[in-house]
């Protein structure tokens, strides 16, 4: 596909690179979403240019956490209200929050076998208590009331922290229904219907009305260009990564320990 990745140039010569007629960006969210920082920094330039008329999202991710979904949720909704038009095009998998931030898109393009859907919200954290005993180690704790060290690993959640937790869960996931309806116009009911966690493909998203259309990423390059009103394939504008690998994977790890997610999660055992 072609595309450049755009440095610093200064702003005339960069309206001389797009031409007259303006140019795409193009905005890659890339495995777990653990961190927004960089990517809502990427859409907030792309709103700020006038030269860019609509942004390209590319979405292979199976989700993250919450809050990083969100914001990428409400970028993409500030794009649209600057008048620039957004296409995500799902990759291999864009499951629950991969699919919480493509909802507000103009137009979701997936692949028949995108692995998407996945629509609801998880919250993990391991109990050592048993294996703390076994080696002869206790833990004391002195908090300022009952559910302070809610989630601990050093004891058994009691009945009261499931319900607690329980509903901190469901309103997230009510969330996540509300943006899903808002942003693909879906009775709550149908959506509601569909958003057990379950995982589902492209081809049947697109039955369900989760997503648009059928295609690849050059026809979603195509169809946001149709939007906009350009003609052909313009050049995808792309801003370059500031982060290595080391450091997103460093990231992901201390990110997830007990945060709820949105998140699929495939068990291979």
């Amino acid at each position: 596909m072609d595309r450049f990745i755009l440095k610093k140039l200064p702003f005339l010569m960069f309206l001389f690179v797009l031409g007259c007629n303006g140019g795409l960006g193009l905005v890659e969210i890339e495995g777990p979403i653990v961190s927004s920082e960089e990517i809502v920094k990427d859409l907030k330039r792309f709103e700020e240019n006038p030269a860019i008329k609509g942004v390209l999202v590319v979405v292979n991710s199976p989700g993250g956490g919450v809050g990083a979904s969100q914001e990428i949720c409400e970028a993409i909704k500030r794009l649209k209200k600057a008048d620039k038009k957004v296409v995500v095009s799902m990759s291999s998998i864009a499951a629950s929050g991969g699919y919480y931030v493509s909802a507000p898109a103009d137009r979701i393009v997936a692949l028949p076998g995108t692995l998407t859907g996945s629509i609801g919200v998880i919250l993990n954290f391991p109990v050592y208590e048993e294996l703390l005993d076994k080696v002869g180690i206790q833990l004391y704790t002195v908090k300022s009331r009952e559910h302070k060290d809610i989630g601990s690993g050093f004891r058994q959640p009691t009945e009261q922290d499931t319900l607690l937790l329980k509903a901190m869960i469901d309103d997230v996931y009510n969330q996540f229904l509300e943006e899903v309806v808002a942003g693909r116009g879906l009775p709550f009911d149908s959506v509601y219907a569909i958003a057990d966690g379950r995982i589902i493909t492209g081809r049947q998203a697109y039955s369900y009305g989760l997503v648009d259309t059928l295609g690849t990423r050059d026809d979603a390059h195509r169809i946001l260009a149709e939007l906009c009103g350009l003609e052909g394939t313009p050049k995808l504008i792309e801003i370059p990564k500031r982060k290595s690998f080391l450091e997103r994977f460093l990231e992901s790890k201390f990110n997830q320990l007990f945060q709820p997610s949105l998140r699929y999660e495939l068990d291979l055992r």
